[in-house]
């Protein structure tokens, strides 16, 4: 450790303060802020993370504070990661849909740490993100499923009154009528499922 001593002239006299009689510098210690932070948000969750330089990565902590955009950081809330990775996510329940929020990160040698001990750094910069609305089926997709729903009975009723159609008009011309009507079912069926693809 060293002495870390004051001096000064007072009233004409010089005088030595001892201010820290034993001073250990790794136990004082005052990290640079997380540098690079980013965010990707989605409809489940918003991920955040940031950089640190690679061999203090292991021992640091660190607390995330986030809160709408244009509000102030006294009301902001606090999220600590589990472990000492350079990352969080934030769940999808915490954030309004359509809401833009801001985030800032900041950093400290962890409490488990027994060689080094620091205050907290400065807050990083911050990055912008909103929640992404949850996405919904395009009524392409839902007329879609719903034609394929209604395929199956429509097409075993359409057989179930051609069959019938056709024996009541069989006296009128029995060799015509029946392929007739088949060859327009047949088309039918083959549009359809054009349609469906």
């Amino acid at each position: 450790g060293y002495r870390v001593s004051l001096q000064g002239n007072f009233f004409g006299h010089n005088h030595t303060y001892i201010t820290f009689p034993e001073y250990s510098p790794r136990k004082h210690i005052k990290l640079d802020p997380p540098l690079n932070i980013q965010s990707n948000a989605t409809a489940n969750k918003c991920q955040i993370w940031w950089s640190v330089p690679w061999h203090l990565a292991e021992i640091l902590q660190y607390e995330l504070q986030y809160k709408e955009y244009g509000m102030s950081w006294e009301i902001a809330l606090n999220k600590t990661p589990p472990g000492s990775l350079p990352q969080i996510e934030i769940e999808a329940t915490e954030l309004h849909s359509g809401v833009t929020y801001i985030a800032r990160v900041r950093c400290k040698v962890s409490e488990n740490e027994d060689s080094y001990h620091s205050q907290w750094s400065e807050w990083s910069q911050t990055t912008v993100f909103q929640r992404a609305g949850v996405p919904k089926l395009s009524e392409k997709i839902i007329n879609t499923r719903t034609m394929q729903f209604l395929f199956i009975p429509l097409s075993f009723g359409t057989l179930l009154y051609l069959f019938w159609n056709c024996k009541l008009s069989q006296k009128a011309s029995p060799a015509l009528t029946f392929p007739h009507q088949l060859l327009s079912f047949s088309h039918s069926i083959i549009c359809t499922m054009g349609i469906l693809r």
